[in-house]
């Protein structure tokens, strides 16, 4: 390659007076160098995905359902409200916005990274007036003291990437950046679930809302009878007592529900966007339609969890800077390029007796860092490994998350299944203890506990309705899926 360089650089030599032909021959040996240094060698690991220990089924398989974990779940809710909301974050979120302009951001310096595969050509002009002191410089007699100097040039420098530096960075660079898209696609997963399970618990305090307003009337009623037959002599100021209690007993519920609902109301619209206000409602709690449980086996998760796939390309990242670190130990071999014109005269910039050009190589490499290179390469061998490792834990965290969720999918339901039976068992004991009021075979004692029973076990019945719903909203965040990839194409457009 050096006698290539030194033969162009003796026909190049050879024609001084024709500066047209330069740039020809100059490219003429670029070109070449180019295609060379493009298909060298890269020193470093080449990247290899690791192994993982796939589990072979789920705890609890999913059987006999569609393969709906590619859908936009959310609508299998049949709450068009909701599907509003998700819209609208979606568009509005902030988190989503910064992701994207993150994104963006990632791929510029991809760009300003691989740049240095290329020749870099830049241009200088330059006019110059000065005047020559007497005192420091004999200036004969008739020559004028003032001299002018105009030029225009264009050069350019190369850094040839012989051992692949440059393109091991390129390849962390734009490993950099898909796992910059994938913490996107993370953001929208966790974002559309959050709306989804937000919605559903903010329906779950409307509905527990209502059962306390409804028993504090009914509780109200109840209280005003006792105060008249306790004024009529027929109850003791005791039972009075008794029943005012249970009274306030859902006194205090309701505010405490309405605070809960105003927060949570808060919470939603700053996912939206917003500034804090009301949200929206749609269908009712036992309106809303249960979404089935997405399928899938194991080894799919690795291809469509996001937060997975980005471990990855910071595998691949911290791999590539292994070579990176490798090549500072090999010179860096630089070629540079002047051709321009100068003169003393502006008439004459470009006249053909004007033009200058100029050639150069440089080798620069170290000999003693005192430990630096071989530093710096441990270094990035130690983070690739911890890397390496948070990758598989990641999969692991994975793998349990969807157990986990599929494990909980299937107790909720199982719980809500009681939850209602124990909700028809206390309505029935409240029905009998008010009987035998009635006919004076029980007191008010009874008809009051089972009506305190059954309100908690109402209000517990209901959470757990909100309890299945975030199961299987969980189940959806945690198996990925392709429809992160039709929420992605919207997000953060507006």
């Amino acid at each position: 390659m050096i006698k290539q360089i030194s033969i162009y650089r003796e026909q190049i030599a050879g024609r001084k007076n024709k500066p047209g032909k330069v740039f020809f021959h100059l490219s003429s040996l670029l070109f070449p160098l180019m295609a060379v240094v493009l298909s060298g060698c890269m020193v470093g690991p080449d990247y290899a995905k690791p192994e993982v220990d796939t589990p072979a089924a789920w705890r609890f398989e999913v059987t006999d359902v569609a393969d709906t974990v590619n859908t936009a779940w959310w609508q299998q809710f049949n709450d068009p409200v909701l599907d509003e909301l998700v819209e609208e974050a979606l568009d509005y979120n902030k988190d989503v916005r910064i992701a994207v302009a993150r994104v963006e951001e990632f791929s510029a310096r991809v760009d300003i990274v691989r740049s240095g595969l290329f020749p870099q050509v830049g241009y200088l002009g330059g006019a110059e007036r000065s005047k020559t002191s007497l005192d420091t410089v004999a200036v004969p007699a008739g020559v004028s003291r003032t001299n002018d100097l105009y030029n225009a040039s264009l050069n350019v420098g190369w850094e040839l990437d012989l051992w692949g530096k440059i393109r091991r960075a390129t390849e962390a660079a734009r490993a950099d950046l898909l796992a910059t898209e994938e913490a996107k696609r993370t953001v929208i997963l966790s974002l559309v679930s959050a709306v989804a399970s937000s919605y559903i618990s903010l329906r779950t305090l409307d509905r527990q809302l209502e059962i306390a307003k409804e028993t504090l009337d009914t509780r109200k009623d109840t209280l005003h009878l006792f105060e008249l037959k306790f004024n009529g002599g027929v109850v003791s100021n005791l039972e009075v007592a008794q029943v005012r209690s249970e009274y306030e007993q859902a006194a205090v519920r309701v505010p405490a529900l309405e605070r809960q609902v105003a927060l949570l109301e808060n919470a939603i619209s700053v996912l939206l966007g917003r500034n804090p206000g009301s949200i929206a409602r749609g269908k009712s709690l036992e309106e809303l339609t249960l979404p089935v449980v997405p399928e899938g086996m194991p080894s799919d998760l690795l291809e469509r969890r996001p937060d997975i796939r980005l471990a990855e390309q910071n595998l691949v990242a911290a791999n590539a800077q292994i070579g990176v670190a490798k090549a500072q130990y090999f010179p860096s071999i630089s070629l540079t390029g002047l051709f321009g014109y100068a003169s003393v005269a502006l008439s004459d910039l470009f006249s053909s007796t004007a033009n200058l050009w100029g050639l150069g190589g440089l080798a620069l490499g170290p000999i003693f860092t005192g430990g630096q290179l071989t530093g710096q390469l441990r270094a990035s061998e130690a983070v690739q490994r911890q890397v390496l490792t948070g990758y598989l834990q990641t999969v692991q965290n994975a793998f349990r998350e969807v157990d986990d969720a599929l494990v909980s999918t299937q107790k909720r339901r199982e719980e809500l299944a009681a939850q209602g039976r124990q909700v028809d068992a206390l309505k029935e004991y409240e029905r009998l203890a008010n009987i035998n009021y009635d006919e004076g075979q029980v007191s008010f004692i009874e008809v009051l506990d089972a009506q305190r029973k059954l309100f908690d076990a109402e209000l517990i019945y209901t959470q757990g309705y909100n309890d299945v719903y975030a199961s299987l909203i969980a189940m959806y965040k945690v198996m990925g899926g392709g429809w992160v990839l039709v929420a992605e194409e919207k997000a953060g457009t507006k």
